[in-house]
């Protein structure tokens, strides 16, 4: 009976002994491996207002067939850096706008084509910016108006002075200038066209700050 007893003792001893093996480490054992303290992250990154850079164009765009408000794309031509770091990686796309498109008049007035960007996307993340607006003008066509109302004036009077004399002359000088003045109104106007792969520089307005 006493070995019985004994025995019963004993086990409860060595299971005690067991489940103290296992108890979990305290605040001191657990002060010894503190967790690992994550990197802070990195501060975010600002290019100024003023910033110059330049994009190539994705599409032709002309005042024949754009019209404000008309979207566009470009690839970044040159990479955007700050010190000696690069920020916006050259071929980063942006995408932008006409902001205004104006066909040249048929006797005076000279075709107009502004772009604006608008926002492009890295990594994910898309910003926001305020660029300033490039424009191209096209040029005066007034001279070349005067020369063709003029040259259809003046062979108009050579053919009606050969028909009938001066009064012919006269008539026939109202006539061509008349010629004249339609071969204006079809041909004069002008258009302007900025073809596909086409480098724009644009500049920042405004400042921008990026995730690092």
């Amino acid at each position: 009976m006493k070995t019985s007893i004994s025995a019963v003792v004993l086990g409860a001893c060595l299971i005690g002994l067991a489940a103290c093996s296992r108890v979990k480490p305290g605040p001191v054992q657990a002060a010894e491996n503190p967790p690992a303290a994550e990197a802070p992250a990195p501060p975010p990154v600002t290019l100024d207002a003023g910033t110059s850079f330049r994009v190539r164009l994705q599409q032709t765009l002309d005042t024949r067939r754009n019209r404000a408000g008309d979207s566009f794309t470009a690839s970044l031509d040159e990479p955007l850096v700050s010190g000696d770091r690069v920020i916006v990686p050259k071929g980063t796309m942006f995408k932008g706008h006409v902001t205004e498109s104006k066909p040249s008049g048929r006797f005076k007035g000279r075709a107009m084509l502004a772009l604006k960007l608008d926002s492009f996307t890295l990594n994910g993340e898309t910003y926001d910016i305020r660029s300033t607006n490039v424009s191209r003008v096209s040029g005066s066509h007034k001279k070349r108006d005067l020369a063709m109302i003029g040259g259809g004036s003046g062979g108009g009077a050579l053919i009606g002075a050969a028909a009938g004399g001066g009064v012919g002359a006269l008539i026939g000088a109202g006539a061509g200038a008349a010629a004249g003045t339609v071969g204006t109104a079809i041909t004069g106007k002008r258009q302007v066209k900025i073809p596909v792969e086409t480098d724009v520089r644009f500049t920042l307005r405004s400042p921008l700050v990026l995730k690092s």
